[in-house]
């Protein structure tokens, strides 16, 4: 093998049922999250709303066969799911050198506390998480852990506070929406999400976005077959997201600003790298005067004012320098690296999720991998990583040493 550990820039945590019962005020805990038992089953209450662990995002240790999307118990999952030295147990076991983690029973970028009626429980809630991935799993296994963060998505002011409290304490990226108006909130076109924005640039956190944090995968249909939704609907989110990002000037009025789009594959991009320069090259002079919904080709365009996108752009340089791409296995994407970037791309298990690889992360990878320079090699499984979160891993001749 040419490598025998790497950094997974996409984990989840189920969160223990102890998390918001021991971290929120006293005078909260009634309303804030909490583990019911009703007989065999077992749910998340908070404020007046049941929430479940489905079986599919907490799938390590079972065979493909036993995998379930029906409601599951921590009983009926493995330890390393929930519990902070379990997991580390399991990095080890997988040749994880670090783990970076998004949250579960939130959802990938906080959603639950957002859709809450209380925002000063939801606040309450989210720092709770925060100081609970700093603390429990950051500060006491150094080196094994990127700290991601989750905001107040309802308050950009607020999240920029949280961002700028939580960098202080040694976090490298927050959860945000692939797409926020599905949520209920403004695009990334408008200046809402500015202070939000300069905080991750002053503070360097990289903006992280999993598949699935607008609350909506995309379908053709609503009776599309499960497994054709799931194997059209990663790229087709996250292809719309690069392209807002890439058109929405953000990253010229924040030149240090990253994001990060998380397990959305990478395979697809040169596609729309290309694309997005023919569209500039051919359509930008009556397209900076007209905005058309091509679902009325007919009706005249409405007219507006001056373009807010440099026409002029660089595409090419605004990916290269700005937008890194998440892959779990993508043979197609490693084929295209050279279009992609070797600089752009990062490796990841997705414990212990359904489409996970972990154990076998390294065996898998290395078939893919193992043709490449090593150098080439160590930047997508370890490098990468640790420049884009500016984050010192374990030495891996440390790990399972005494301490």
């Amino acid at each position: 093998m040419s490598f025998d550990w790497f950094i997974s820039v996409d984990d989840h945590l189920i969160e223990p049922a102890r998390l918001w019962q021991e971290r929120l005020p006293e005078r909260c805990r009634g309303t804030g999250p909490r583990i019911v038992r009703d007989g065999d089953s077992e749910f998340w209450v908070y404020e007046d709303r049941q929430i479940v662990t489905t079986g599919l995002n907490a799938v390590a240790g079972k065979r493909r066969e036993e995998f379930s999307p029906e409601p599951i118990t921590y009983d009926e999952m493995r330890a390393g799911c929930y519990d902070p030295a379990a997991r580390v147990a399991d990095m080890d076991q997988g040749h994880v050198l670090s783990s970076m983690l998004f949250p579960s029973f939130p959802r990938y970028c906080g959603q639950v506390f957002h859709e809450a009626r209380d925002r000063e429980l939801g606040l309450l809630c989210v720092r709770a998480w925060n100081d609970f991935i700093l603390e429990e799993f950051a500060d006491a296994y150094p080196g094994r852990f990127i700290p991601m963060m989750i905001i107040p998505l309802w308050d950009p002011a607020a999240a920029a506070a949280e961002i700028e409290r939580t960098a202080a304490r040694g976090a490298k990226s927050i959860a945000f929406s692939e797409n926020p108006t599905k949520l209920g909130l403004p695009s990334i076109h408008t200046d809402h999400w500015d202070p939000m924005l300069r905080a991750c640039d002053e503070t360097g956190m990289v903006v992280s976005m999993h598949v699935g944090s607008s609350s909506n995968l995309i379908r053709t249909s609503e009776d599309m077959p499960t497994l054709a939704f799931m194997a059209y609907s990663a790229a087709a989110n996250q292809a719309g997201t690069l392209m807002d990002w890439l058109f929405s000037g953000k990253f010229t009025r924040f030149q240090n600003l990253r994001i990060a789009l998380s397990e959305g594959s990478i395979g697809w991009m040169p596609y729309f790298l290309e694309r997005a320069e023919q569209v500039i090259d051919k359509q930008r002079f009556w397209a900076s005067r007209f905005d058309i919904s091509m679902n009325a080709a007919h009706e005249r365009g409405e007219e507006k004012g001056a373009a807010s996108f440099d026409l002029d752009t660089d595409i090419r340089r605004l990916f290269r320098d700005h937008v890194f791409g998440t892959f779990i296995e993508d043979q197609a994407g490693i084929r295209l690296l050279d279009i992609i970037g070797e600089d752009n791309v990062m490796l990841e298990c997705d414990y212990p999720h359904s489409d996970s690889t972990w154990p076998d992360t390294i065996e898998m990878a290395n078939k893919w991998l193992g043709h490449l320079p090593e150098d080439v090699q160590h930047k997508i499984t370890v490098g990468n990583a640790c420049r884009v979160y500016d984050f010192t891993p374990a030495a891996p001749a440390t790990i399972g040493a005494p301490s």
